[in-house]
């Protein structure tokens, strides 16, 4: 089964993207991984609100943190580093959907904001909406 495309409505823009990130501490996506990586089903995106690259000492114990906390196993294919993020506004959708920009035409033609991203493959019990269901979901967490 493959997994359906978001249709975006619209974008924010700058302005609106900096007002959006007040208080968010990060976000964290899930997506089915290709068919062809059986032992890591599940594609996750981790957008830390800091416009600053992580030292490179700190990458790995940071990612082992969001493992532990939600649960995450066997992470592979880990690219973490600053990338543009744009956001995505869908009326089926309660919260703009950060997307990860990889494309020059995106970066031209979408708004967007640099954010450190930690993405890679990885398996857990925990995102069965992304496992099972082949569904895209993220959650954001704030600063209290």
């Amino acid at each position: 089964m493959e997994a359906k495309a978001i249709k975006a409505d619209k974008y924010l823009d700058t302005l609106e993207i900096t007002k959006h990130l007040e208080n968010v501490e990060y976000i964290i996506m899930a997506t089915p991984s290709p068919d062809n990586y059986k032992e890591t089903p599940i594609h996750f995106t981790i957008f830390l609100n800091t416009p600053e690259a992580l030292p490179q000492e700190i990458k790995q114990p940071v990612l082992e943190k969001f493992c532990s906390d939600y649960k995450i196993e066997n992470p592979t294919e880990v690219l973490s580093q600053l990338m543009p993020v744009g956001f995505a506004i869908s009326s089926t959708q309660d919260t703009p959907m950060p997307m990860l920009l990889v494309k020059q035409q995106d970066m031209a033609s979408i708004p967007h904001t640099l954010m450190h991203v930690i993405d890679f493959l990885a398996n857990s019990n925990e995102f069965d909406e992304a496992k099972i269901k082949n569904l895209t979901g993220w959650s954001y967490s704030y600063n209290v």
